[in-house]
């Protein structure tokens, strides 16, 4: 690449990593910045759903932006990078600015006008020509639109399927602006286990990525609690999948305690994994994600490259459960409407209160929270429960038969599954390297993840 070229595409990075704010504010993913010589003097992204404003596209937040660092509503001299072929609005707004130069990334066939519907740059009879440059790392920004617009019509045809009537679906506007939380939601309803609910999750990076990282949570949290682990493992260049339990998140939630059992769930996981497709996981566990997640690879051990295990167990049935979650059980049965924010903030307390209140955004009422009241006493405490044989096949699998690398991380402070459950349930782990204690964290380890993530991408690193 020369030295040019090379110059185009810095600065179209530069814009590409605007886009991404754009997505993950549910905008359309284009990103502009403006440059005069080889300062970056304006940047924008597109914002005209949020901020209710029919002109606040890319390009035009990135010109003025420009035009107050400079001082100057004339911007001679400069540069503008898109991701995407400027509309004609825009393309008026740079030849108006009298930039030198504009380079496009993807080229818009509805309503580009720099040569794809029509060419504004090449009007000779308007006083002030602009040179104009298509194509550079155009795959990047066609890549961020076709995805964009792939998840609004998958979300179009999800919302248009009508809700069963035994169940519930929270409101979308609860999940908007979580704290942390910029993922643009994903859903299936065509499991068979899932007889038309719907299911919500996350899936970030490459598909083709040597590790996708499985993330499990548990009761009563739901994807939201992995938001300081996954930047890590992408950052890493991994794909990672979080789905939200039925019951949980942004899932549906059937209306009846009945409707939730240890089989049915761990059938939903089975489906989802083989429907993705997942390979080369690592399965990243905790709470309940661990007593359901811990019994998937025995029945396709091909799938699966590493454990990742925080605050877990096994639900087998015939050890006695521990008296701190005894105790949570109890807690549960007398206290079925308890704050689910407050029990985050009361063991995490760095938490700011909008992460503690996002915990609640699933559970706006009494109606959606039939998972909350049935897993606790879902949890085998007897040989014959639902659950309690294939927990036992996957401690014998586990102890005899895994492959894989694992790895555990506890928080030390946690009363319900603590270091002495852990290290039990090490033991029946084969080839678990010595666990990583985190002395200030609770039973949510997730919370204090961030280093957790860091040391476990080095550990499965292929």
């Amino acid at each position: 690449m020369n030295r040019p070229a090379e110059r185009d595409a810095r600065f179209m990075r530069e814009a590409l990593a605007q886009a991404r704010l754009a997505q993950a504010a549910g905008e359309v993913p284009v990103g502009a910045v403006v440059v005069h010589g080889d300062r970056i003097v304006g940047r924008g992204h597109n914002a005209p759903v949020g901020s209710h404003d029919p002109t606040a596209h890319a390009e035009i937040r990135a010109l003025r932006e420009a035009a107050l660092a400079l001082g100057n509503y004339r911007l001679d001299g400069c540069e503008l990078f898109v991701t995407l072929e400027p509309c004609a609005m825009c393309s008026g707004a740079m030849l108006h600015a009298r930039l030198a130069r504009v380079v496009f990334g993807a080229p818009d066939p509805k309503t580009g006008a720099g040569g794809s519907v029509l060419d504004l740059f090449a009007q000779e009879r308007l006083n002030h020509q602009t040179e104009l440059v298509g194509g550079v790392l155009a795959d990047g920004g066609g890549a961020l639109l076709a995805e964009f617009f792939r998840q609004r019509r998958q979300e179009s045809r999800m919302n248009a399927q009508p809700l069963r009537d035994d169940a519930v679906r929270t409101p979308d506007d609860r999940f908007r602006e979580l704290p942390g939380y910029p993922w643009p939601p994903h859903y299936l309803n065509d499991l068979p286990a899932l007889a038309g609910l719907r299911l919500h999750y996350l899936d970030e990076g490459p598909r083709d990525a040597p590790l996708t990282w499985l993330c499990l949570h548990g009761n009563p949290s739901w994807s939201y609690v992995y938001r300081r682990m996954i930047p890590a493992f992408l950052e890493s260049g991994a794909r990672v999948v979080a789905p939200d339990l039925v019951g949980f998140g942004r899932s549906d939630k059937p209306k009846r305690e009945s409707a939730h059992r240890f089989e049915w769930h761990r059938q939903v996981l089975l489906e989802f994994v083989e429907r993705l497709d997942l390979r080369d996981i690592v399965l990243v566990v905790q709470d309940w994600g661990g007593l359901l997640g811990l019994t998937l690879p025995m029945e396709d051990p091909d799938r699966y490259r590493g454990l990742l295990v925080m605050n877990t167990t096994l639900g087998t049935g015939d050890a006695p459960l521990s008296p701190g979650f005894l105790a949570w059980r109890e807690m549960c049965a007398k206290n079925p409407g308890f704050d689910v924010g407050r029990l985050f903030a009361r063991g995490n307390p760095h938490l700011s209160p909008r992460e503690c209140e996002a915990y609640n955004a699933p559970f706006p009422d009494a109606g959606h929270r039939a998972a909350l009241r049935a897993f606790p006493p879902m949890v085998p405490d007897r040989p014959e429960a639902d659950g309690a044989a294939v927990s036992r096949q996957a401690r014998e699998f586990l102890s005899h038969h895994w492959s894989g690398r694992a790895m555990m991380a506890i928080g030390a402070q946690d009363p319900v599954l603590g270091v002495p459950v852990m290290q039990a349930l090490r033991a029946q782990i084969r080839g678990c390297a010595e666990p990583v204690v985190l002395p200030q964290a609770g039973h949510f380890v997730q919370e204090h993840g961030e280093e957790v993530a860091r040391q476990a991408v080095g550990y499965f690193r292929p």
